[in-house]
């Protein structure tokens, strides 16, 4: 029986390197010493709020492999152990991003993580003790997790309901972060830096992300994100219409419904001045 070789080698990064993330508190500090301790890490916050961007963040600060899950109702434990599969006629067996990150002991991100079936998050329990293993039943191995690894799941507390939580089993295993949107002058700076726009309309859009933001609990889903916002300056530098990009970007992506879309277009052009 083969063996899969998928196994990318460790990244080292200058500073230059680092994705940009502009910190809202001691975030980093408690994220780099729970790695330091060997400690799992639970990060929980609206959607588009930096979640992914600190994890990538601090994986390439740390000089740490990233191996990002997007969890989904179909997960199985085998999409993060890995799985045998034919390859060149023999089979093989190939290891999951789970195991991969325990092997190199890199980070491994399981991003929406209360999207994932529970008999999936089952597999990360003896991972997030002070057992750090491993079991991988189909090839017998028990692995010991190496100090460099480190798991990081993340999820959205508005979205979670009886039958997709978070169960206290596995929330009590995490040294937890609580994220939200950036206050205004912090989001101002963050969309100068992601998008290069000039300082007046990262004002305005800052403005109309927290003017939408309160609207969230009458008529939407889900808050105006940053990410939403980064989007509408991107479209703005290129020389869109900023109506008509923050249209696109950010209002049709809250909403399907014309009157609500024609509600939010208002509190956006009194944003820009229109």
């Amino acid at each position: 029986m083969g063996a899969c070789a998928m196994h990318p080698g460790k990244l080292h990064l200058a500073e230059s390197d680092v994705p940009y993330y502009d910190p809202a508190g001691k975030e980093a500090d408690i994220f780099e010493c729970a790695w330091r301790n060997r400690l799992p890490v639970l990060i929980k916050g609206p959607t588009g709020c930096g979640k992914t961007r600190f994890v990538t963040h601090m994986a390439a600060r740390l000089k740490l492999p990233l191996f990002t899950v997007a969890c989904h109702d179909d997960l199985t434990s085998a999409d993060l152990l890995g799985r045998h599969l034919i390859v060149n006629g023999e089979t093989a067996w190939c290891d999951g991003p789970l195991t991969r990150a325990v092997r190199q002991g890199g980070i491994c991100y399981l991003d929406e993580i209360v999207e994932a079936r529970k008999d999936t998050t089952v597999v990360l329990h003896p991972l997030a003790d002070d057992r750090r293993l491993l079991p991988i039943d189909r090839t017998g191995e028990l692995l010991a997790a190496p100090p460099g690894f480190m798991l990081v799941v993340s999820y959205n507390p508005g979205y979670q309901n009886l039958l997709k939580g978070l169960k206290p089993s596995t929330r009590q295993r995490f040294v937890s972060l609580r994220f939200d949107f950036p206050d205004p002058a912090r989001e101002q700076a963050i969309l100068v830096r992601e998008t290069g726009c000039d300082a007046g309309l990262a004002c305005r859009l800052a403005a109309i992300g927290k003017a939408l933001r309160h609207l969230r609990e009458h008529d939407l889903e889900e808050a105006a994100s940053t990410r939403l916002l980064v989007y509408a300056a991107t479209l703005v530098r290129e020389g869109m219409d900023a109506l008509l990009a923050c249209r696109a970007a950010i209002v049709e992506s809250l909403t399907d419904d014309v009157e609500v879309a024609d509600a939010l277009m208002e509190v956006v052009a009194a944003g820009l001045g229109h």
